[in-house]
């Protein structure tokens, strides 16, 4: 009975929208597609198959709203949306998992799908009094791409087939008939679907607002032609014809949560070159793949690559509301909001048609774009402040590119992308220190057990007695406390070790925790950077890393050359040693060997020493006997390191990001100093002007 009710409140939904379909000639008002070259709107990807430039892809978007919304297509196609949920996906290759009448059976196989690469849309569709639930994954690039996926989802799902083989499914559809509403338009669905033919309601997208029904979803013209004859054979006097590229298929969408039955129309875009725009409403429109973010603005939903591409379409100014609250943080000072501002609207607009459908993108490849979540009172103000604002050189809009912390020092091109220097050369950028206000400090420890590591110093206690080096020595304060291998609470990192109360350890130095301005990474192990080198160097990596040293410094300090073994490790340009490296904050960094030192003689030669040969050392006991797993070199102003039997590095770095341009926090800090926003915008974009356009 509840699942009967259900269906019935759908079916009441699609009379909505048929009712609302005529009437959208006079009532709606959608705005034109936005050019990218149109100064008043922005256009960003938030989902895109771009191939190298960029991808991220989804095999479905949903909608969410308070208030019914727009649809219109290229074609001139318009349409209201029902409010609360829709959905939408790219009608494609597929593969088709099985039907059933049992919800049950359909949403435990699309649960165990959605842990898989072979992600599950769930349809669902009434005939004879029933619901059918039809389960797919995809979308598919290509028809053999989506034959190997059958093989993976017989696996995975093979306890809830009962006997039905997951089967290619295409865009290949044949059309039946020419209907004025959309109820008709399923009156001739349920006949097919009662013959056991695959068929849904299509609101065609050629500006005559009429409705057809396609049959099939073949994967070749030559299927298609199959499925053909026996239509005809089974339905005789039934006029089909090949359904042409465009058109939007209205489906049913069944929700996958266990407790209660979901349903929201779901449109599938059809033919590659079709594009519908979702109008706006006042509250925004949520995406829930988009973690669950609500935009500003319009959505372009099409196809491209094959896959399903969506960029919202919002007024420039709305965007940065966005930016600048995902860029910083809203409690600054507001001259270094504006300072954000402005530089956020010079790249922007900078930027053209670089992503092809999009100008940005809303990840940092670009700038942190998230809608309507990031948005603050205190962002707003100084972006309305700043309206129009650019930054110009030579009479052209500066790429106002930026980073979230230079390290004290701000990057000359050639240290990042191999340029000369001019709007962007190195400055001084002492407000980055500001990080690291207010952040607890660290003890670097080592263990009896040789182990070296980092206990935060809320958790540590000091102890009278010292080493009989006169290092300190602490203990801790609760049972179980976590030694971390760097100066910071990583997650996704276990700790090197545990220890309780009672436990002395020896004090090597006092650090502040890790952050923008100042940081450290590692250990890695030679295997670790063997593995992240690949495929970043132009030169032949060597077999194993025993000594790792930056060979050459820009402007700035960063590296500009590292060598491994002695031999240079060469990449395309300087800043890609952040990514070869593991992942690091920044190039502005120093190499540490865990398992070697340097000495320095008596006649001023360097020697460079692994473990302990030939070194006075001091174990972590005190006893003056060198330990089995570690020993602690002291130098001559008393700091004290770890060795350890096996080479490791760690990286001791300063900065956060390519540190070209503007530095966020050295915007901060020159704010904090009562700096104003073009004082500051002049500092870090060198020969530039703020001009209002």
């Amino acid at each position: 009975m509840a699942k009967a009710i259900r269906t019935k409140k759908w079916s009441r939904r699609l009379k909505v929208l048929a009712a609302a379909l005529m009437m959208t000639a006079t009532c709606l008002q959608l705005p034109a597609y936005a050019d990218g070259n149109d100064a008043q709107l922005i256009r960003v990807a938030l989902f895109a198959n771009l191939g190298s430039t960029y991808k991220s892809t989804t095999p479905l978007v949903t909608f969410e709203a308070s208030g019914q919304w727009g649809l219109q297509s290229e074609r001139g196609t318009t349409m209201t949306i029902p409010s609360g949920q829709a959905r939408f996906s790219a009608d494609g290759f597929r593969v088709k998992v099985l039907e059933t009448t049992d919800f049950k059976t359909a949403a435990a196989a699309a649960k165990l799908l959605q842990a898989t690469t072979d992600k599950p849309l769930l349809f669902s569709a009434s005939f004879n009094g029933k619901t059918l639930y039809q389960l797919y994954t995809g979308n598919y690039g290509t028809a053999a791409l989506a034959g190997q996926a059958v093989t993976r989802v017989q696996k995975t799902a093979s306890a809830q087939l009962a006997g039905q083989q997951p089967a290619v499914t295409g865009s290949e559809h044949l059309q039946a008939g020419s209907y004025n509403s959309l109820q008709e338009a399923e009156a001739a669905q349920a006949s097919l679907l009662s013959a056991g033919f695959t068929a849904y309601p299509v609101l065609q997208l050629d500006g005559s607002q009429t409705y057809t029904v396609w049959v099939g979803e073949a994967a070749s013209a030559a299927e298609l032609s199959t499925l053909k004859q026996r239509i005809e054979t089974s339905a005789a006097g039934m006029n089909l014809t090949p359904a042409g590229s465009g058109g939007l298929i209205i489906r049913q969408d069944a929700g996958l949560n266990m407790d209660k039955l979901i349903t929201a129309p779901h449109y599938t875009i059809a033919g590659k070159d079709s594009k519908v725009l979702v109008q706006g409403t006042g509250s925004g429109i949520k995406v829930v793949e988009r973690s669950q973010r609500t935009y500003r603005g319009d959505m372009e939903i099409s196809i491209v690559n094959g896959d399903l591409a969506l960029v919202n379409v919002v007024a420039l100014e709305q965007y940065l509301y966005s930016v600048v609250g995902a860029e910083v943080y809203s409690s600054w000072p507001a001259e270094a909001l504006k300072v954000q501002a402005v530089a956020a609207r010079s790249y922007a607009l900078q930027q053209g048609e670089r992503f092809k459908i999009a100008n940005v993108v809303d990840t940092t490849l670009s700038q942190a774009y998230n809608g309507m979540n990031s948005e603050n009172d205190k962002v707003t103000k100084a972006v309305d402040a700043t309206a129009g604002e650019v930054i110009k050189s030579g009479g052209k809009i500066v790429e106002a590119v930026f980073s979230s912390n230079a390290g004290g020092q701000t990057a000359h091109p050639s240290e990042v992308w191999n340029g000369g220097a001019g709007v962007f050369t190195n400055v001084e950028s002492r407000g980055d220190q500001s990080a690291q206000a207010g952040l607890q400090t660290w003890y670097h420890v080592l263990l009896n057990s040789g182990v070296s590591g980092y206990i935060r110093e809320d958790n540590v206690k000091q102890l009278a007695a010292k080493s009989d080096a006169g290092l300190s020595k602490v203990t801790v304060t609760a049972q179980n406390t976590n030694v971390r291998p760097i100066p910071l609470i990583q997650s996704n990192v276990e700790p090197v070790a545990k220890i309780n109360p009672g436990t002395e350890v020896v004090v090597l130095a006092k650090v502040a925790q890790s952050n923008d301005y100042a940081w450290v990474r590692g250990p890695f192990t030679s295997a670790q950077l063997l593995k992240t080198l690949q495929g970043k160097t132009t030169t032949a990596l060597p077999s194993s890393i025993s000594m790792l040293e930056v060979s050459k410094r820009g402007p700035s300090g960063r590296a500009m050359e590292v060598t491994a073994n002695g031999q240079p490790l060469t990449v395309k340009y300087a800043d890609t040693y952040r990514s070869a490296l593991g992942g690091l904050p920044s190039t502005l960094f120093d190499i540490a060997g865990t398992g070697s030192y340097t000495v320095l003689g008596a006649d001023g030669n360097k020697v460079s020493k692994t473990g302990s040969q030939g070194a006075a050392v001091l174990s972590a006991s005190g006893t003056g006997t060198s330990s089995s797993n570690a020993l602690v070199v002291m130098s001559a102003d008393g700091q004290a390191r770890a060795v350890t039997q096996g080479q490791m590095f760690m990286f001791i770095g300063q900065g956060n990001g390519h540190g070209l341009g503007l530095s966020q926090w050295g915007a901060k800090g020159m704010a904090d100093e009562g700096y104003d926003y073009q004082t500051i915008l002049k500092h870090y974009y060198q020969n530039a002007t703020i001009v209002k356009e």
